[in-house]
């Protein structure tokens, strides 16, 4: 019973770590739940933390993919009517109970390993904490922001819909009923580079866990590209659903892995291929990368400006952004940074989930102008 526990409050961490309502008088309810049924059952699993962990409909999306991330299981469909949980609410410890019971071990589990990794630079974890890392990562919400569509769906409020309202006004037999209606919204594409040369080496594996979770999060709307010394489409790699499938995947199609650094060359190649015909238009572009550039940085400089002219927005992730005293004074950087909207670290699962919320369009690191 004791790895039961274990490994239901370690699904609680990482739905927490998610944002999910997981705190600890939750989890003792999951845990009651559980000690009532078959834990080799995923089905009465699922539906015993879903009863427990989710505090209305808005929580079910989240806890499904992290349930789906943790258990590396497809997640169970709720084919069935949920089994008739009897479940109680513990009493929280009073003063004076020993030690404070599984109440005070509870809040230990549920917080402190999460929040120890939140901001440590991934370059320097052992390798149980980069495993617990990637787990995070692939649970991340990195959904772009909306963009207004050329379609229009019905509405209480907006402009008045001509046609809507003159079939409508036929329908009534010339009584007036003006009817309205508002544009649709649609995910803005989002394009992630990664610099995969030796020098971003401890952090390539971080990037692309996390663009797997934006691809996941943002469907065919998402492009990712490897460069260093080549350019690398990954898009088709990334579309396995389990995160260690699409690292696999991405690692061997990926040539120049731990090699030399020619952003310009890779940047001039992604825009004349894809970036011009369509895929950089009106997109939010992430480019994750240090910055060390072996080839010509004025040849950077002018396919940024480029890439800017086409772009919505361009994002830049520079890990080393986090280390105190970091100036941008490699010739790669200084060159590229005017044509940057937002520039922020990407080092840690905090940087990340902050550079998920710049994707979304709520800037939590902006360039100082």
């Amino acid at each position: 019973m004791r790895d039961v526990t274990e490994t239901m409050v370690g699904f609680a961490r990482t739905l927490r770590a998610a944002g999910g309502p997981a705190d600890p008088q939750r989890v003792q309810t999951m845990l009651e739940a559980v000690g009532h049924l078959d834990v080799l059952d995923p089905g009465d699993v699922y539906w015993a933390g879903r009863l427990a962990l989710c505090a209305g409909p808005a929580d079910i999306e989240r806890y499904d993919r992290c349930f789906a991330a943790y258990f590396s299981g497809a997640t169970p469909r709720p084919g069935r009517k949920a089994p008739p949980v009897v479940v109680r609410r513990a009493a929280s410890p009073r003063p004076g109970d020993g030690e404070g019971g599984d109440g005070r071990a509870l809040r230990s589990a549920a917080s402190s390993t999460v929040e120890v990794l939140r901001d440590r630079d991934v370059g320097r974890l052992t390798a149980a904490e980069r495993a617990e890392v990637a787990r995070l990562i692939a649970v991340l919400d990195a959904g772009a922001e909306h963009r207004p569509s050329r379609r229009f769906a019905p509405a209480p409020g907006g402009r008045i819909d001509p046609a809507r309202t003159v079939r409508e006004t036929l329908r009534r037999g010339g009584e007036i009923a003006p009817l309205r209606r508002t544009r649709r919204t649609r995910p803005r594409r989002v394009v992630i580079i990664v610099d995969v040369s030796g020098s971003m080496s401890p952090y390539a594996d971080a990037l692309l866990r996390f663009a797997h979770a934006a691809a996941r999060s943002g469907g065919r709307g998402v492009e990712v590209f490897s460069a260093g010394t080549r350019l690398t489409r990954l898009t088709r790699e990334l579309r396995f659903r389990d995160p260690d499938a699409a690292m696999a995947a991405a690692s061997a199609a990926i040539p120049d892995w731990s090699g030399g650094t020619r952003l310009g060359e890779e940047l001039e190649e992604f825009l004349d291929r894809f970036g011009q015909r369509g895929l950089a238009r009106g997109a939010i572009v992430v480019v994750a990368s240090d910055g060390w550039e072996r080839g010509d940085a004025a040849l950077l400089g002018e396919q940024m400006a480029r890439l800017r002219r086409l772009a919505h927005r361009v994002i830049w992730a520079n890990p080393h952004r986090a280390r105190p005293g970091y100036a941008p004074l490699t010739a790669g950087m200084a060159a590229a940074l005017p044509h940057v909207d937002d520039f922020t670290s990407g080092h840690s699962l905090g940087a990340l989930a902050a550079l998920a919320h710049l994707i979304k369009g709520r800037p939590h690191a902006r360039r100082p102008r």
